[in-house]
């Protein structure tokens, strides 16, 4: 299989563990705890910035066309406009922080904070967007946080660990089978 093909490939496999982990859902207010962040930061930091960012665009190009691939089992436009749409936007800013590092660096601690960044942006979009579509009134930042980013910080630093940790273990292994 030559290099293009395998890049196709990966690409794929990387979209649909998008999906899969945005299955596994923990319901915690309007705005679910999912495994989505993992799954992102897993395939940009195996992946690297161009083909971890395409997997992500797939991932939200497939939802928005109506694929139900994002949390609850939905999939469309609405879902993209929705009180977690930003969230799902964020995503590509997350692997494209994420991704950047990891073809510049192997060192574990780069990796991990490039995630919590990613993180931290995805939180910023997200929350921004939840106050601009799902507050009907004016919500103050602290109850907007303590609602949108509050209950995630624990559940994300232990995805993230777990993604960096199996990124640095994984990601010359199957970028070595892919060069080889």
């Amino acid at each position: 299989m030559n290099g293009k093909t395998k890049d196709i490939a990966f690409t794929g496999i990387a979209a649909a563990i998008i999906a899969v982990c945005s299955f596994i859902t923990i319901p915690v207010g309007a705005v679910p705890v999912t495994l989505q962040t993992f799954a992102v930061c897993l395939v940009s930091g195996i992946l690297g910035l161009k083909r971890g960012t395409l997997s992500v665009l797939i991932y939200i190009l497939i939802g928005a066309l109506g694929v139900p691939v994002f949390s609850g089992f939905k999939g469309g436009i609405g879902v993209l406009l929705g009180a977690t749409g930003g969230y799902i936007i964020g995503f590509v800013f997350t692997a494209m922080i994420t991704g950047f590092v990891s073809d510049r660096t192997k060192k574990l601690p780069a990796l991990m904070l490039s995630m919590a960044l990613g993180a931290a942006i995805c939180y910023a979009f997200g929350t921004a967007w939840f106050i601009l579509v799902y507050t009907k009134e004016q919500m103050p930042l602290g109850k907007t946080l303590a609602l949108c980013v509050t209950p995630f910080l624990i559940p994300d630093a232990v995805k993230i660990t777990v993604a960096s940790l199996l990124t640095f273990r994984l990601r010359d292994r199957l970028l070595k089978t892919q060069d080889g």
